[in-house]
């Protein structure tokens, strides 16, 4: 007698599985899933991001989308492990129109956790690998048109006597990566941006501005950073990177162009997008709209008393120039998160007499020890050396559904405490007001939860705790007069310059600028995942609002996120837009409920 593997025990669940799915014997299906369990669905059975929570959630699912999935050829993909008495598997998977890959975990023998991602469209696949284009026309023709001749073609074309189907507006890492994708998968699409050159966005911003998240987690789709890429990149070596990725992925890409509205038509199915580019004015009529204008969205400048009568410059952090000019000034810099400790920083490199006015308290976390703890298993070198690519460390992270994410996160961030201890104490001494998140679950879920409230530490806390850096703590501005500003406790800093480091607006702001209020309150908010924490007001949705889905209007689609979530969850929305263009039938399951306009 041998002893069971974990891969004989996933095998027989996912060939159990598949037999109850088969024969439509939907309790037979519960039979196999834990009390507490969780399904995780990235487009291949709902048309939708939606977790199920629960065994009801996950039956009533079945119940409306398993006659039109039609899920067969479940196959376990390499072996399963385990660990702590839970047994994780891959496994891949069809539907009627599509290929799919899956992860699974098993807790005494039943499901935990179920992943299931679309992959590929069967009569759809990318041209890549042995489908790759092959390039040159061999033989002689008359008629020959060569690669030049035809983008030269394309470009004359699209937008003018032919319509694209998708148009992106925003024409950052979001926009690109995504219309990389929807390239690949020959949907006519053009990205518009104000700026003139492709990474101009990240060219703009203030000189000392990096990547605080390290290479392995910010590859583009198709063409990740080579091997000596920096582990943190600089700005403008990442405008660059995006400015030739722009050109070597082929695409059609309207620079020094703004969007100056767009409206919907709901009998003809069309957007009219009016735009100016570069002067001449052009009207867009695609069938699907897509805002990549960053998962920030409009910059959120507070109005304080007296602001009208400062004799100083004032400036949100998305307009800070850099430090050149500041030299010798006194500067307030209003915020306490990345954006407030980088300028900041800069500004004392510059000899600027700078101080940062905390208004309330912020999650910490030294960049080193976010590596080696949090982000280190699944992005990382020692990562990629166990044979974790990047685009398996995306669907690992994406199969811990979000209710559970906060037990998953904790124990590092329990580690990171423990570890840098001192470094906490050194800058509490300080006055600075830390926190780990409303549950102590850290970075991650404070980013998605509201986007905001916490700084990745590459040096500026030191100056913090050692006073290069002025801070004042728990106060905030009463009004500002002409050459200084009075704090909330009657105390008053001289100023040449202010800094709003406060950070950004809902993404359906931008919505609102464009097509219309309306349309901004029918969608709603985006991001935040209602966990009735500070800044993510409840009630719980399960998956981030509005983000890279069908939303309440038709034919408006969110993307954004940092590099990882533009990178894989474009590839389920350039999916999701493909099989619209085909007439492939998408019944969206679940769609999500609107609890709060901004």
């Amino acid at each position: 007698m041998t002893t069971p593997t974990p891969t004989h025990h996933a095998q027989q669940w996912l060939r159990d599985f598949e037999s109850a799915l088969e024969q439509r014997d939907i309790q037979r299906v519960m039979a196999l899933f834990n009390d507490e369990c969780y399904w995780r669905d990235l487009v291949a059975f709902t048309w939708n991001l939606k977790t199920l929570e629960g065994k009801d959630a996950i039956q009533s699912m079945l119940n409306d989308t398993l006659g039109e999935a039609r899920p067969t050829n479940w196959q376990l993909d390499g072996e399963a492990t385990e660990a702590n008495g839970v047994t994780e598997a891959w496994f891949t998977f069809e539907t009627g129109v599509a290929l799919g890959k899956g992860y699974l975990r098993l807790k005494n023998g039943k499901c935990w956790t179920l992943l299931t991602t679309m992959q590929e469209l069967k009569d759809h696949p990318e041209p890549r690998g042995a489908r790759r284009p092959l390039g040159a026309e061999h033989g002689a023709s008359k008629t020959r048109e060569t690669w030049l001749e035809s983008r030269q073609r394309e470009a004359q074309e699209l937008g003018y006597t032919r319509q694209p189907y998708c148009v992106i507006i925003g024409g950052g890492q979001g926009g690109i990566g995504l219309a990389a994708r929807l390239r690949q998968l020959n949907v006519p699409t053009i990205v518009l941006d104000k700026h003139p050159r492709p990474g101009d966005a990240w060219r703009n911003r203030y000189k000392s501005l990096c990547l605080h998240d390290p290479v392995w987690y910010d590859h583009l789709p198709y063409i990740p950073f080579p091997e000596n890429w920096p582990v943190f990149a600089p700005k403008d070596k990442i405008g660059d990177w995006l400015e030739m990725y722009t050109k070597v992925m082929e695409l059609n890409y309207w620079s020094s162009t703004e969007c100056e509205g767009a409206s919907y038509d709901e009998a003809s199915g069309e957007w009219t997008v009016r735009v100016n580019r570069d002067g001449e004015q052009v009207t867009l009529r695609p069938k699907q709209l897509i805002l990549a204008t960053g998962m920030s969205g409009v910059p959120n400048v507070p109005h304080f008393p007296g602001a009208e009568t400062f004799e100083g410059e004032q400036q949100h952090s998305s307009q800070h120039p850099g430090p050149d000019a500041y030299r010798g000034k006194k500067v307030v810099v209003v915020g306490s998160n990345n954006s407030a400790h980088d300028i900041c920083a800069a500004l004392w490199e510059n000899d600027a007499d700078v101080t940062m006015i905390q208004r309330s308290s912020t999650h910490i976390v030294k960049s080193d020890s976010l590596m080696e703890h949090a982000l280190g298993p699944l992005y990382s070198e020692e990562a990629v050396n166990n044979g974790i690519t990047h685009d398996k460390a995306d669907l690992i992270f994406a199969s811990i559904p979000y209710k559970l994410l906060p037990d998953f996160q904790r124990p590092a961030f329990d580690q990171i405490r423990e570890r840098d201890a001192e470094f906490y104490k050194k800058l509490e001494d300080a006055g600075f007001l830390l926190d780990f998140g409303d549950d102590d679950s850290g970075l991650f879920l404070k980013y998605l939860r509201r986007g905001s409230g916490y700084y990745i530490d590459v040096g500026a806390c030191d100056l913090v705790a050692n006073g290069d850096i002025k801070l004042c703590s728990g106060v905030g501005i009463e009004r500002i007069n002409p050459r200084s500003v009075t704090l909330s406790d009657g105390s008053e800093l001289p100023a040449d310059l202010i800094v709003y480091a406060t950070g950004y607006g809902s993404m359906n702001g931008w919505a609102a600028r464009i097509i219309s209020q309306e349309v901004a309150d029918k969608v709603g908010k985006c991001w935040g995942l209602g966990s009735d924490t500070t800044k993510d007001p409840g009630p719980w949705e399960g998956e981030l609002r509005n983000m890279w889905k069908p939303t309440q209007q038709q034919a408006l689609w969110f993307h954004g996120g940092n590099l990882h979530q533009s990178r894989h969850y474009s590839h389920y929305l350039a999916l999701q837009l493909k099989a619209r263009m085909e007439g492939i039938p998408t019944p969206v399951y679940g769609q999500q409920e609107v609890h709060h306009l901004a």
